[in-house]
């Protein structure tokens, strides 16, 4: 039997992502997230040794993209927001390979629409002390590719929850645009 008091963390981050939810996204997109959490629940429990399966769920803010054009920041004629979910798989304690689809919303004048879908697959390595390194490939649904570093830390760790927050440093290449350079905040909860 599952304590309730260890989920209390997840819980409460759950319910105010749906609630967020309710704002911008359709029912369907709502119900995928849901199962989701679902999926995570029931695949996350402790397990011992290696390999070890872990999940990501969280919530991406691009905040300033570089290009030659110019810079484009988000919250300005638009707000965009990524929902990334992974899957870890933990070899060691050393590093991880990590699968990771993130769709992303776009909300511009009261009407919102999923704009972008990324597979996003890498690693993730620990560097101590609750940070840790990702370095991962991108290829987008809109014809762009690259790559996405990002540095995480975890700040809050619980025996089966943790919540984390990273600064992703994203950088695409294709589709007849322009090179870009982008910084985003991300905050999620890992089980």
């Amino acid at each position: 039997m599952l304590s309730v008091n260890k989920y209390n963390t997840a819980i409460n981050f759950a319910v105010l992502f749906i609630i967020y939810l309710n704002k911008f996204i359709l029912l369907r997109l709502r119900l995928i997230i849901l199962l989701s959490f679902l999926f995570i629940s029931i695949f996350s429990l402790s397990q011992a040794g290696y390999p070890k399966i872990g999940t990501i769920v969280s919530m991406a803010h691009p905040i300033i993209t570089f290009d030659k054009n110019g810079t484009t920041t988000n919250f300005t004629n638009y707000y965009l927001v990524g929902f990334p979910v992974a899957i870890n798989i933990w070899n060691s304690p050393k590093m991880a390979f990590s699968f990771e689809v993130v769709p992303y919303i776009k909300s511009i004048n009261g009407s919102s629409k999923m704009s972008n879908f990324l597979f996003h697959p890498g690693v993730l390595v620990p560097l101590g002390k609750g940070f840790g390194f990702t370095g991962r490939a991108a290829f987008e649904t809109s014809g762009r590719y690259g790559f996405t570093p990002s540095i995480f830390k975890t700040i809050k760790k619980g025996k089966d929850v943790s919540c984390f927050v990273a600064v992703p440093f994203p950088v695409r290449f294709g589709n007849d645009l322009p090179t870009s350079a982008s910084i985003a905040f991300l905050i999620g909860i890992a089980f």
